[in-house]
Order: C-alpha cells, then sequence, then structure tokens
C-alpha cells in the first residue's frame, strides 16, 4: 500500500491484478516488480525519448492553461489586476496636450483650490476605497465614459445597442444623431438621474465602468453617439443586480425611463450576458485598481475630492475602524493556520510528552 513503483508505475504489478491470477507465486511476483522498477529508472533517466515516443497520453501542466503572455492581460483589463484600464490610457493624450498647451501659451493654471495638509492640519476626503463618495465616482465614472466616446478608435457597434433601432423616448432620433459626441455633463446628468432614482451605491458605479470595458473588449465594439445610452444603461442594470442585496427590477427602470419596454430590457440584458460570456465576476483586486486610476483622472482633469480638516472624533471612528479590520484578519489567518499544516513547518510544532502509568 502506497508503493508507487507496484501501483502506479506498473499497470501488471496492481494488487488487484495479482490477486485475479492465482497461480502467481512470490518469486514471480517479486521478478515482476523488479521488472517494473527497472522500466520506471529507465523512463526516469530519459524521459525525452518518452515524450517523443507518444506512447502514453500526453497531460497538460495547469501552469500552460493560465494565461501567461503579456498580450492577454492587456487585452483584458476587467479580468488581470494587472493590466491597465483602457479609460485611463484613452484620456492620457487630452491631458498631455492640455499640458503642452498651457506650457507653450504660458498659462498659469489659476488659483489653486487644492488644500494641503500640515504639521497642524491633515486634510482628507470622505472616498474610500471600501467606501467611495457617491457624486465623486459618478463624475469620474462618467469622465472615463466620456473619454472613451471621444478617443474611440472607431465606430463598431451592434443593433441592439443603438438607439435609433430602439429608442429610449419617443421623441424623433435625428438623423445626423451618430456625429454629435456628448459632453461630459450630458453624460453626467443621464448617469446621475439613473442613480438618484434607483438609489444605487458608488461601488455599484465602478463595477459599471469593470462591466462596460469587459463588454468593449470581448465583443469588440466602440462606445459611440449611438449607443452609448443603452451599453451604460445596461452595464448598470447588470451591476445594480450583481454588486446589490436589494437590486432594482427591470420594470422599475421602465419607470424611470418612461418609454422604455420590459421586453426591450430584458432582450438588452439578455445580449449583454451573452457578450460577456456571462462572466459578471470583478475580483477585488480588479476593483481596487478602477478604484485608484479614477482617483488618476481626477486628478489629472482638476476633478478634486472634497477635502475637511481631520477632526478628532473622525480619527478616533478611523482607528476603530483600521483596528476592526485587523483584527479581522487576524482572526482569519489563525483559522488558516488550524486548519492545514504545510509539511515544512512540521518541525515546529510542539510535542506533548507522554505519560505510561
Amino acid at each position: 500500500m502506497g508503493n508507487t513503483v507496484t501501483c502506479c508505475v506498473s499497470p501488471d504489478a496492481s494488487p488487484k491484478l495479482s490477486r485475479g491470477a492465482g497461480a502467481a507465486g512470490p518469486e514471480r511476483r517479486l521478478d515482476a516488480y523488479e521488472a517494473a522498477a527497472g522500466d520506471a529508472v529507465l523512463a526516469a533517466a530519459e524521459p525525452k525519448e518518452a515524450d517523443s515516443g507518444g506512447e502514453g497520453p500526453h497531460l497538460q501542466h495547469i501552469s500552460d492553461r493560465e494565461f501567461p503572455d503579456d498580450l492577454a492581460m492587456e487585452s483584458n483589463p476587467s479580468d488581470h489586476p494587472r493590466a491597465s484600464t483602457i479609460f485611463l490610457s484613452k484620456s492620457q493624450t487630452d491631458v498631455r496636450e492640455k499640458r503642452k498647451s498651457n506650457h507653450i501659451n504660458h498659462l498659469s493654471p489659476g488659483q489653486l483650490t487644492k488644500k494641503y495638509s500640515s504639521c497642524s492640519t491633515i486634510f482628507i476626503d470622505d472616498s474610500t476605497v471600501s467606501q467611495p463618495n457617491l457624486r465623486s465616482t459618478i463624475k469620474c465614472v462618467t469622465l472615463a465614459i466620456y473619454y472613451h466616446i471621444k478617443n474611440r478608435d472607431s465606430d463598431r457597434s451592434l443593433d441592439i445597442f443603438d438607439e435609433k433601432s430602439h429608442p429610449l423616448t419617443r421623441d424623433d432620433v435625428p438623423d445626423d444623431y451618430f456625429k454629435h459626441d456628448p459632453d461630459h455633463k450630458h453624460i453626467y446628468r443621464f448617469v446621475r438621474t439613473l442613480f438618484s432614482a434607483a438609489q444605487l451605491t458608488a461601488e455599484c458605479a465602478i463595477v459599471t465602468l469593470v462591466y462596460l470595458e469587459r463588454l468593449l473588449t470581448y465583443a469588440e465594439i466602440d462606445i459611440c453617439p449611438s449607443n452609448w445610452k443603452r451599453i451604460v444603461l445596461g452595464a448598470i442594470l447588470l451591476a445594480s443586480k450583481v454588486w446589490d442585496d436589494q437590486a432594482v427590477w427591470n420594470v422599475d427602470y421602465c419607470q424611470i425611463l418612461k418609454d422604455i419596454t420590459v421586453e426591450d430590457m430584458n432582450e438588452m440584458e439578455r445580449h449583454f450576458l451573452e457578450l460577456l460570456q456571462f462572466n459578471i465576476n470583478v475580483p477585488a483586486s480588479v476593483y481596487a485598481k478602477y478604484y485608484f486610476d479614477l482617483r488618476s483622472l481626477a486628478d489629472d482633469n482638476n476633478l478634486s475630492f472634497l477635502l475637511e480638516p481631520l477632526s478628532k472624533e473622525r480619527a478616533q471612528k478611523l482607528e476603530a475602524i483600521s483596528r476592526l479590520c485587523e483584527d479581522k484578519y487576524k482572526d482569519l489567518s489563525k483559522a488558516a493556520m488550524r486548519r492545514s499544516f504545510s509539511a515544512d513547518n512540521l518541525v515546529g510544532i510542539r510535542r506533548s510528552n507522554a505519560i505510561l502509568s
């Protein structure tokens, strides 16, 4: 039992097969064991010849089934935490041009409105990765959508997201609706209306942006003036159902957008999921990456978060939250250590002496 050579290497040396033979004596079984051991030594000594022969089945290593190449990571920023977000790279072009123009024209940035901490006063905002500020987060997300539309590569789209084929209002869609890019304020008002009416959270806005970029990557389409409203609506619809415990139903969105039907919402949601290949998972590392990239986007575009001096009461509150999280992670690490031990740590385990009476 547990003999690797007899049970795993040679099928003829299996205990079940030897018991079924019946006539095999100890000497015959010993010869079979020695032959199997000799075959195992030869196979270990010549691994290249065994692989090139193609006699046995080739088992793929688990690392070969992953995505080790950088190309796969760069093409899926909503799945991999180390891949750069699309909206931040698209915004860098405008940021560089704005800085270059200010430098050439010797334009001053104007009155400094950003507050800086000192030895006596610490300024912090009320937005954290676990509890972002709703208003600031929506502004940053809509600015990311604005840069997606402005700096798009082409106008690839699908009929399910086309506003001419599936209008959100009863008003006539103009013939040149696909030519005019919406400004940031227009996108912000549209998203803010949905979040305010449906009472959605700031975390839902970040997940909305993750689903939006995942859709553009998986479906190989662009967000443009003809489809941005329906794509954003579908991403918000899906993010609210995945993130919030009490999700907003499709019929509730029909009450917010008076002229859209439930059948249209259901069809758009079904197509959205199929284009995402039903991948609605958002790892914590990806969520944190999008949050901090949105903050970088806000700094590049002078969208300052509301800063307030750190008071004594708020400092005590932050310290209590930090201590609570620290105790929680300590309990989790202790539970993980009690569950299993590595063979390398067996030396450090203390053993009690047995008392024989």
